[in-house]
């Protein structure tokens, strides 16, 4: 993991029907490509589960069943991913959690792990900005006023987490 912001990097979310990658499926992958910190391109598929998708998940992101029906094959959605971000620099919000999960399903669908080094842009919230009630993306997002209407699908997410990351380099705590 890395301790400072690239310029060049890819923001990287995904959406799940649970917490544990052993036992839950990725339902959206998406990531947005910068160069000189400005977007320069965008990859977000839908991902069709083997599984249902529970109500709370479909609360909470808004992926229905059918939705995510007409998504890629994991297999395929992970081949395409792969080919968007390449060896760039991950960037996300606790993006362990989005790591791990990609790591998981790149070793069991093709036996070859996931090695980009990754930036965690909930690492830096945590260290500067202490005095926060708690440290989601939400609340770092409503501290500086950045817009969370569509929050919990993957492509906003990836635009909240950059946002934030500019805002924290924008009060000094992210260097290059």
């Amino acid at each position: 993991m890395l301790s400072y912001a690239p310029e060049d990097y890819t923001v990287v979310d995904i959406e799940t029907t649970g917490l544990s990658s052993s036992g839950s499926e990725i339902i959206e992958i998406s990531a947005i490509k910068y160069r000189a910190r400005v977007a320069v391109n965008e990859f977000s598929t839908l991902v069709r589960p083997k599984g249902r998708i529970s109500w709370f998940i479909t609360n909470l992101t808004g992926i229905t069943e059918e939705m995510a029906q007409t998504g890629m094959e994991i297999e395929q959605a992970l081949t395409a991913f792969r080919g968007f971000v390449g060896e760039d620099v991950i960037v996300g919000y606790n993006v362990n959690f989005d790591i791990n999960f990609l790591y998981d399903n790149f070793m069991a669908h093709f036996g070859i792990p996931l090695s980009n080094d990754y930036v965690d842009v909930l690492r830096f919230t945590r260290k500067y900005l202490p005095a926060l009630p708690n440290h989601k993306q939400v609340t770092v997002a409503g501290y500086y006023g950045i817009s969370v209407e569509g929050a919990h699908r993957a492509a906003k997410d990836c635009l909240i987490c950059n946002e934030c990351m500019e805002r924290l380099r924008q009060d000094g705590y992210v260097s290059l």
